[in-house]
Protein backbone atom coordinates (compact mmCIF):
# COMPACT_ATOMS: atom_id res chain seq x y z
CA UNK A 1 0.00 0.00 0.00
CA UNK A 2 1.71 3.44 -1.08
CA UNK A 3 -0.34 5.45 1.34
CA UNK A 4 -2.41 4.90 4.53
CA UNK A 5 -3.05 6.33 7.43
CA UNK A 6 -3.67 4.62 11.01
CA UNK A 7 -6.51 6.59 12.28
CA UNK A 8 -7.81 7.70 9.34
CA UNK A 9 -10.04 6.61 6.32
CA UNK A 10 -8.17 7.62 3.01
CA UNK A 11 -9.92 7.16 -0.16
CA UNK A 12 -10.49 9.75 -2.88
CA UNK A 13 -7.11 11.97 -3.85
CA UNK A 14 -5.88 13.71 -6.68
CA UNK A 15 -2.11 14.33 -7.66
CA UNK A 16 -0.40 17.86 -8.77
CA UNK A 17 3.50 17.65 -9.93
CA UNK A 18 5.89 20.65 -9.80
CA UNK A 19 8.31 19.00 -11.54
CA UNK A 20 10.23 17.89 -8.71
CA UNK A 21 7.87 16.55 -6.41
CA UNK A 22 4.40 14.82 -6.85
CA UNK A 23 1.86 16.24 -3.97
CA UNK A 24 -0.97 14.28 -2.87
CA UNK A 25 -4.35 15.57 -1.89
CA UNK A 26 -6.66 13.15 -0.71
CA UNK A 27 -9.62 12.59 1.47
CA UNK A 28 -9.73 11.78 4.85
CA UNK A 29 -12.28 10.85 7.94
CA UNK A 30 -10.92 9.48 11.70
CA UNK A 31 -11.85 6.17 11.82
CA UNK A 32 -13.22 6.54 15.17
CA UNK A 33 -16.43 7.52 13.75
CA UNK A 34 -16.94 3.59 13.61
CA UNK A 35 -18.95 3.72 10.58
CA UNK A 36 -17.27 4.16 7.62
CA UNK A 37 -20.37 5.55 5.97
CA UNK A 38 -20.23 8.48 8.08
CA UNK A 39 -16.98 9.70 6.26
CA UNK A 40 -18.69 11.14 3.50
CA UNK A 41 -20.20 14.11 5.82
CA UNK A 42 -16.94 14.20 7.66
CA UNK A 43 -13.71 14.52 5.10
CA UNK A 44 -11.16 17.03 5.00
CA UNK A 45 -8.69 17.58 2.15
CA UNK A 46 -5.05 16.00 3.59
CA UNK A 47 -1.60 16.53 1.74
CA UNK A 48 1.24 14.42 1.28
CA UNK A 49 4.29 14.27 -0.96
CA UNK A 50 6.79 12.05 -2.43
CA UNK A 51 9.56 12.27 -5.46
CA UNK A 52 8.17 8.25 -6.26
CA UNK A 53 5.01 8.32 -6.11
CA UNK A 54 5.35 4.94 -3.82
CA UNK A 55 6.80 6.88 -0.31
CA UNK A 56 5.10 9.58 0.76
CA UNK A 57 5.28 11.95 3.40
CA UNK A 58 1.94 13.28 5.16
CA UNK A 59 1.65 17.03 5.96
CA UNK A 60 -1.83 16.49 7.55
CA UNK A 61 -5.10 18.42 6.42
CA UNK A 62 -5.15 21.46 4.24
CA UNK A 63 -8.41 22.61 3.60
CA UNK A 64 -11.67 21.71 5.92
CA UNK A 65 -15.31 22.79 5.54
CA UNK A 66 -16.81 26.41 5.98
CA UNK A 67 -19.20 28.29 8.62
CA UNK A 68 -23.06 27.36 8.76
CA UNK A 69 -25.09 28.59 5.67
CA UNK A 70 -21.88 28.09 2.96
CA UNK A 71 -21.81 26.16 0.22
CA UNK A 72 -19.17 23.63 2.10
CA UNK A 73 -20.95 23.97 5.56
CA UNK A 74 -20.99 19.89 6.01
CA UNK A 75 -17.66 18.44 4.29
CA UNK A 76 -14.83 19.52 1.50
CA UNK A 77 -14.62 16.48 -1.43
CA UNK A 78 -12.53 15.44 -4.56
CA UNK A 79 -11.09 18.15 -6.68
CA UNK A 80 -8.26 18.76 -8.82
CA UNK A 81 -5.23 21.10 -8.77
CA UNK A 82 -3.75 23.14 -12.20
CA UNK A 83 -1.45 25.85 -12.02
CA UNK A 84 -2.29 29.14 -14.18
CA UNK A 85 -0.71 31.59 -16.47
CA UNK A 86 -0.27 34.00 -13.53
CA UNK A 87 1.82 31.78 -11.33
CA UNK A 88 -0.88 30.90 -9.09
CA UNK A 89 -1.80 26.94 -8.00
CA UNK A 90 -5.75 26.58 -7.89
CA UNK A 91 -7.29 23.66 -6.11
CA UNK A 92 -11.30 23.30 -7.44
CA UNK A 93 -13.05 21.24 -4.59
CA UNK A 94 -16.58 19.77 -4.12
CA UNK A 95 -18.32 21.54 -1.31
CA UNK A 96 -21.38 19.70 0.35
CA UNK A 97 -23.90 20.91 2.03
CA UNK A 98 -26.15 18.06 3.83
CA UNK A 99 -29.61 19.17 3.92
CA UNK A 100 -31.52 16.86 6.00
CA UNK A 101 -29.60 15.85 9.52
CA UNK A 102 -28.57 12.00 9.26
CA UNK A 103 -30.18 11.83 5.90
CA UNK A 104 -27.51 11.08 3.10
CA UNK A 105 -29.65 13.94 0.81
CA UNK A 106 -27.21 16.87 0.58
CA UNK A 107 -26.33 19.42 -2.28
CA UNK A 108 -22.77 19.81 -3.89
CA UNK A 109 -21.14 22.57 -5.32
CA UNK A 110 -18.07 23.47 -6.50
CA UNK A 111 -15.13 26.18 -4.82
CA UNK A 112 -12.00 27.54 -5.59
CA UNK A 113 -8.54 27.46 -3.62
CA UNK A 114 -5.24 29.18 -4.41
CA UNK A 115 -1.72 28.49 -3.67
CA UNK A 116 1.52 29.98 -4.71
CA UNK A 117 3.50 26.68 -2.89
CA UNK A 118 0.85 23.82 -3.16
CA UNK A 119 1.24 23.75 1.15
CA UNK A 120 -0.80 26.74 2.12
CA UNK A 121 -4.16 27.18 0.65
CA UNK A 122 -6.75 29.99 0.49
CA UNK A 123 -10.38 29.84 -0.21
CA UNK A 124 -11.47 32.08 -2.83
CA UNK A 125 -14.12 34.15 -1.39
CA UNK A 126 -17.25 34.51 -2.98
CA UNK A 127 -16.25 31.84 -5.91
CA UNK A 128 -19.64 28.70 -5.91
CA UNK A 129 -19.92 27.09 -8.96
CA UNK A 130 -23.60 25.23 -9.70
CA UNK A 131 -25.43 22.89 -11.23
CA UNK A 132 -27.39 24.38 -13.61
CA UNK A 133 -31.32 22.97 -13.61
CA UNK A 134 -31.89 23.42 -17.04
CA UNK A 135 -28.94 21.21 -18.11
CA UNK A 136 -28.63 19.13 -14.81
CA UNK A 137 -30.66 17.10 -12.40
CA UNK A 138 -31.10 19.39 -8.81
CA UNK A 139 -32.04 17.71 -5.76
CA UNK A 140 -35.52 16.25 -6.06
CA UNK A 141 -35.92 15.83 -9.33
CA UNK A 142 -35.99 12.22 -8.79
CA UNK A 143 -35.35 9.83 -5.94
CA UNK A 144 -31.61 10.38 -6.28
CA UNK A 145 -30.21 11.42 -3.01
CA UNK A 146 -27.70 14.03 -4.22
CA UNK A 147 -27.46 17.33 -6.35
CA UNK A 148 -24.64 15.41 -8.03
CA UNK A 149 -21.78 18.36 -8.61
CA UNK A 150 -18.48 17.17 -8.02
CA UNK A 151 -15.12 15.99 -8.69
CA UNK A 152 -14.08 18.51 -10.55
CA UNK A 153 -11.17 17.82 -13.45
CA UNK A 154 -9.76 21.36 -15.16
CA UNK A 155 -8.02 21.29 -18.26
CA UNK A 156 -6.77 23.85 -20.64
CA UNK A 157 -8.60 23.75 -23.96
CA UNK A 158 -5.88 22.21 -26.37
CA UNK A 159 -6.51 25.22 -29.14
CA UNK A 160 -5.73 27.62 -26.51
CA UNK A 161 -9.97 28.63 -26.04
CA UNK A 162 -9.42 28.78 -22.13
CA UNK A 163 -10.22 26.08 -19.70
CA UNK A 164 -12.67 23.63 -19.71
CA UNK A 165 -14.38 21.72 -15.97
CA UNK A 166 -15.54 18.44 -16.13
CA UNK A 167 -17.91 17.42 -13.56
CA UNK A 168 -19.31 14.51 -12.08
CA UNK A 169 -23.35 15.27 -12.72
CA UNK A 170 -26.51 13.66 -13.66
CA UNK A 171 -28.56 14.67 -16.51
CA UNK A 172 -32.16 16.49 -16.22
CA UNK A 173 -34.81 13.86 -16.56
CA UNK A 174 -32.72 11.11 -15.67
CA UNK A 175 -33.49 7.61 -13.79
CA UNK A 176 -31.71 6.62 -11.13
CA UNK A 177 -30.17 3.33 -12.57
CA UNK A 178 -28.86 5.64 -15.01
CA UNK A 179 -28.37 9.47 -16.07
CA UNK A 180 -24.58 9.72 -15.58
CA UNK A 181 -23.20 12.43 -17.68
CA UNK A 182 -20.10 14.27 -18.25
CA UNK A 183 -20.51 17.97 -16.90
CA UNK A 184 -19.44 20.35 -18.35
CA UNK A 185 -18.29 24.48 -17.50
CA UNK A 186 -15.97 27.24 -19.52
CA UNK A 187 -13.58 29.51 -18.19
CA UNK A 188 -11.34 32.27 -20.09
CA UNK A 189 -8.66 32.48 -17.28
CA UNK A 190 -9.57 29.99 -14.44
CA UNK A 191 -11.20 32.66 -12.28
CA UNK A 192 -14.83 33.12 -14.20
CA UNK A 193 -16.94 29.69 -15.21
CA UNK A 194 -20.03 29.51 -16.99
CA UNK A 195 -22.15 26.03 -17.31
CA UNK A 196 -22.36 24.07 -20.29
CA UNK A 197 -24.78 21.58 -21.45
CA UNK A 198 -23.34 18.02 -20.86
CA UNK A 199 -20.58 16.48 -23.11
CA UNK A 200 -22.48 13.38 -23.72
CA UNK A 201 -25.65 12.03 -23.37
CA UNK A 202 -27.00 10.75 -19.81
CA UNK A 203 -25.70 7.14 -19.94
CA UNK A 204 -28.51 4.43 -19.76
CA UNK A 205 -26.40 2.06 -17.37
CA UNK A 206 -24.78 4.56 -14.92
CA UNK A 207 -25.75 6.66 -12.53
CA UNK A 208 -23.09 8.87 -12.63
CA UNK A 209 -19.92 8.96 -13.41
CA UNK A 210 -16.94 9.77 -10.86
CA UNK A 211 -13.55 11.38 -10.52
CA UNK A 212 -13.62 12.33 -13.88
CA UNK A 213 -9.82 12.66 -15.86
CA UNK A 214 -9.00 13.09 -19.75
CA UNK A 215 -5.94 10.81 -20.13
CA UNK A 216 -3.86 8.88 -22.88
CA UNK A 217 -3.57 5.27 -22.40
CA UNK A 218 -1.23 2.91 -25.38
CA UNK A 219 -1.51 6.43 -27.61
CA UNK A 220 -5.07 6.55 -27.25
CA UNK A 221 -7.34 9.97 -25.52
CA UNK A 222 -9.31 8.11 -23.19
CA UNK A 223 -12.06 9.12 -20.51
CA UNK A 224 -11.35 7.56 -17.20
CA UNK A 225 -14.14 7.51 -14.41
CA UNK A 226 -14.95 5.36 -11.56
CA UNK A 227 -18.36 4.11 -11.10
CA UNK A 228 -20.92 0.89 -10.31
CA UNK A 229 -22.93 -0.19 -13.77
CA UNK A 230 -26.03 -1.06 -13.33
CA UNK A 231 -25.00 -4.71 -13.58
CA UNK A 232 -22.77 -4.29 -10.72
CA UNK A 233 -19.35 -4.34 -12.59
CA UNK A 234 -17.51 -2.27 -10.63
CA UNK A 235 -13.85 0.10 -10.47
CA UNK A 236 -12.29 1.79 -12.74
CA UNK A 237 -13.69 2.69 -16.43
CA UNK A 238 -11.98 4.32 -19.58
CA UNK A 239 -13.47 4.72 -22.81
CA UNK A 240 -11.95 6.22 -25.92
CA UNK A 241 -12.24 10.55 -26.38
CA UNK A 242 -11.69 13.60 -27.81
CA UNK A 243 -9.55 15.91 -26.76
CA UNK A 244 -12.60 17.84 -25.84
CA UNK A 245 -14.45 14.63 -24.65
CA UNK A 246 -17.82 15.14 -26.81
CA UNK A 247 -20.11 12.96 -28.09
CA UNK A 248 -18.96 9.76 -25.92
CA UNK A 249 -21.11 6.83 -25.80
CA UNK A 250 -20.45 6.32 -22.02
CA UNK A 251 -21.96 2.35 -22.42
CA UNK A 252 -18.80 1.21 -24.22
CA UNK A 253 -16.79 1.83 -21.16
CA UNK A 254 -14.04 -0.45 -20.58
CA UNK A 255 -13.19 -1.82 -17.00
CA UNK A 256 -9.38 -1.21 -16.68
CA UNK A 257 -9.07 -1.55 -13.05
CA UNK A 258 -11.92 -3.72 -11.41
CA UNK A 259 -13.14 -3.55 -7.56
CA UNK A 260 -11.96 -3.23 -4.92
CA UNK A 261 -10.31 -0.16 -6.68
CA UNK A 262 -11.77 2.54 -7.24
CA UNK A 263 -11.50 6.34 -8.22
CA UNK A 264 -8.51 5.57 -10.24
CA UNK A 265 -6.03 8.26 -11.32
CA UNK A 266 -3.20 8.53 -14.19
CA UNK A 267 -0.36 10.13 -12.97
CA UNK A 268 3.23 10.38 -15.70
CA UNK A 269 5.89 9.41 -13.29
CA UNK A 270 9.76 10.77 -13.64
CA UNK A 271 10.27 8.27 -16.83
CA UNK A 272 7.68 9.64 -18.50
CA UNK A 273 5.46 6.20 -17.62
CA UNK A 274 1.47 6.82 -17.24
CA UNK A 275 1.10 4.74 -13.90
CA UNK A 276 -2.56 4.43 -12.46
CA UNK A 277 -3.36 4.76 -8.49
CA UNK A 278 -6.68 4.31 -6.99
CA UNK A 279 -7.45 3.68 -3.30
CA UNK A 280 -8.85 0.34 -2.45
CA UNK A 281 -11.42 -1.63 0.23
CA UNK A 282 -11.81 -4.04 2.15
CA UNK A 283 -14.66 -6.83 2.58
CA UNK A 284 -17.07 -4.15 3.88
CA UNK A 285 -16.49 -1.74 1.56
CA UNK A 286 -14.17 0.11 3.60
CA UNK A 287 -11.47 2.07 2.11
CA UNK A 288 -8.08 0.98 3.32
CA UNK A 289 -5.68 3.58 1.44
CA UNK A 290 -4.42 3.96 -1.98
CA UNK A 291 -2.14 1.52 -3.80
CA UNK A 292 1.31 1.68 -5.27
CA UNK A 293 1.49 2.86 -8.76
CA UNK A 294 1.08 0.17 -12.12
CA UNK A 295 1.80 0.80 -15.53
CA UNK A 296 -1.51 2.09 -17.52
CA UNK A 297 -1.10 0.89 -20.68
CA UNK A 298 -1.12 -2.58 -20.15
CA UNK A 299 -4.50 -2.29 -18.33
CA UNK A 300 -6.03 -0.42 -21.16
CA UNK A 301 -4.49 -3.24 -23.48
CA UNK A 302 -5.74 -5.73 -21.44
CA UNK A 303 -9.81 -4.11 -21.38
CA UNK A 304 -9.63 -4.06 -25.02
CA UNK A 305 -8.37 -7.64 -25.87
CA UNK A 306 -11.34 -8.99 -23.35
CA UNK A 307 -13.76 -7.40 -25.70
Amino acid sequence: MAFSLEAHWVWDFWVADDGETFHLYYLRAPTSLGDPDLRHRNARIGHATSTDLTDWADHGEVLGPGIAGTFDETATWTGCVVHGDDGLWRMFYTGASFVDGSSPRNVEAIGMATSVDLHTWDKRDGFVLRAAGEYYEKLGDTSWPDEAWRDPWVFRDPAGDGWHMLITARGAGGSTTGGGVVGHAWSPDLDTWTVQPPLTDPAPAFPHLEVLQLAELDGTPVLLFCATRSDGADGVWAVPAAAVPTGIRIDDARLILPAPAYAGRIVTDRAGIPVLLAFTRDETGAPVGITDPVAADPLWRASRSLG
